[in-house]
Order: C-alpha cells, then structure tokens, then sequence
C-alpha cells in the first residue's frame, strides 16, 4: 500500500530518487553495450527505435503483471483512463526518445549528456506555473544552476568549445528534455485517479509498441538474441520498470521541483558507470567535483 507520510519524508525522498539516477546512468554503458551485442550500426535510428520499443514494452508488461498479481485494477480503465495513458505513453516514451535519438545522432554524446539535464530546469519553471505550491525561489535557482555547472563538469572535453547548434541535433536534445518534464509533469496529475504502477506499467508498454512500430516502419530490425545480449535486454527492461515507477510514485506526492532536481545525478552516475565498464580510471578530480557540485544544488532546492 502507498503511503503519503513514507513518501514525502526528505530522507527517504533523497533515497529513493537517487536509486532511480543510479538505474538510469547504468543504462547509459547498457544501451551502448546493447548496441553492440545486437549489432546496431551508429546511424541506424531505426533499429534503435525497435531495440528502445522492446526495452520499454517488456518493462510495461513485468509492471501490468505485477499490479494484476497485487489486485490492482489493471483492465477497469474508463474512456477518460485509456486517453489519458495514451497521451502519457506519446509524451514519455514515444517522442521523448524520437527526438532524443535524432539529437544523439547529430551531435556529440557530451553535449548530449549536457543539454539533456535541461530538462530540470523545464520541470521546475514549469511547475511554477502550474502548481501554487511549486514557486520558483532564489533556492531553487541556485541548485539548478550549481547541479548544472556540476553536470557539465563530469562532461567536459574539448568539444564543448565547439559552439555550433543544430536544430536536428542540439535542438531535438532540447526538446526531448522538455517533452519529458512535460510527461512527469502530466504523469502526476494521472496518478491522482490511478494506480501509479499501472500508469507507469501502460505508459511503458503502449509506448514501447509505438516505438517499435515506427521504426519496424523504417526497415528498422534488432535480431542476434543471445544469453548475454538477452539478459542486458532485460536488465534495462527492469531497470526502467524500476525507476519510473518510483519516480512517479515520488511525483504523486512531492513537489515536482524538489523531485526534478535529482536528475541532475543521472549523467554523472552515468559518467561514472561508463568509466567503470570502460576499464577507465572513476576518480578523476572533475567527477568528483562534478558530484559535489549536483549535491549541493539538490541541498539548496530542499533545504526548507
């Protein structure tokens, strides 16, 4: 059973946020480890679509399962229900990644990382003026800007001196950030009336179908279904299950902007697991810095 209490408490809130980052920055090595043992090329979208599409489909099935096995009433949706979870399944599934896997395509995969923690900004001028209890304030601020700054420590190189923009490359990151604040904002206001697993559970599945639909449309194809290639499959199937439905869950019941500020860990927890699994060396001053930074930009949102 929910409880309102276990999930506003700021401690469990912190934990529970930061879990979700750590399950998201470890899809970072993942799905580029995925690409690999399927054999999907860079510049083939379109099967990256369908791997996304499998992903994110087997994630909603496990969830529906599981609110079916808990009573939840999984098939008792209403009109007002069903379009509801479509919309939600277009916003935070379908386009968000649409967008995010052109814009990876067309640019670099720091400016990538960068311009994808946008999105807690979006979240949080969002929830100012939707929500009367959600106002921006001069804490706010500061840890966004200092989780920010954090952020793109971790991903600093050389090729953030390159300040060219592509509106295909650049610009659909962007977008994507934003669609996806709108998404966990409209994902909030579905859980006041249903099950946050069973939102979290069609959200994933009606998405996952979308995306491997449209890119089976493309000539998009992900085959070579070994052990090792089946068993990551469904690792990143089950940490999305996970962590979207936590964060959600975190949604229903917090305040969009103390929840949004978290995610400014997930690039860093992904630098980190990235490093890891490249053999490379973790603590690298600008990590650890980077962390700092992220730390006490979340500090700043919730202090109050």
């Amino acid at each position: 059973m929910e409880n309102k209490r276990n999930y506003t408490d700021w401690k469990l809130v912190g934990c529970i946020a930061t879990v979700c980052c750590i399950l998201w920055g470890s899809a970072y090595p993942g799905v580029k480890s995925g690409y690999i043992f399927f054999n999907i090329a860079t510049s083939d979208i379109a099967s990256k679509y369908v791997f996304a599409g499998y992903r994110f489909t087997i994630s909603g099935v496990i969830l529906l399962i599981i609110s079916g096995m808990f009573g939840k009433k999984v098939f008792k949706l209403s009109k007002e229900n069903i379009k509801g979870l479509i919309i939600l399944s277009i916003l935070q599934t379908m386009l968000q990644y649409i967008f995010f896997y052109v814009g990876v395509a067309n640019t670099t995969g720091v400016k990538s990382a960068i311009l994808n923690a946008t999105g807690t900004f979006f979240s949080v001028i969002l929830a100012h003026y939707i929500y009367k209890d959600d106002k921006l304030s001069k804490g706010k601020i500061i840890g966004c800007l200092v989780g920010f700054i954090g952020v793109m420590i971790v991903n600093f190189s050389s090729s953030l001196l390159d300040f060219s923009f592509s509106f295909m490359g650049e610009g659909f990151i962007v977008i994507s950030a934003f669609v996806s604040s709108v998404a966990a904002i409209y994902a909030k206001k579905l859980t006041k009336e249903l099950d946050v697993i069973v939102v979290t559970g069609y959200s994933l599945f009606i998405g996952g179908l979308m995306l491997i639909s449209l890119g089976a449309a493309f000539g998009g194809r992900v085959y070579h279904f070994t052990l090792e290639s089946s068993s990551l499959l469904l690792y990143l199937a089950l940490l999305s299950s996970i962590a979207f439905s936590l964060w959600n869950l975190l949604l229903k019941y917090n305040k969009v902007g103390k929840v949004s500020i978290y995610n400014f860990l997930t690039p860093v927890f992904g630098a980190l697991f990235s490093s890891i699994f490249l053999g490379e060396n973790i603590f690298e001053v600008k990590n650890v810095i980077a962390l700092i930074l992220v730390c006490l930009g979340i500090w700043s949102v919730n202090r109050t």
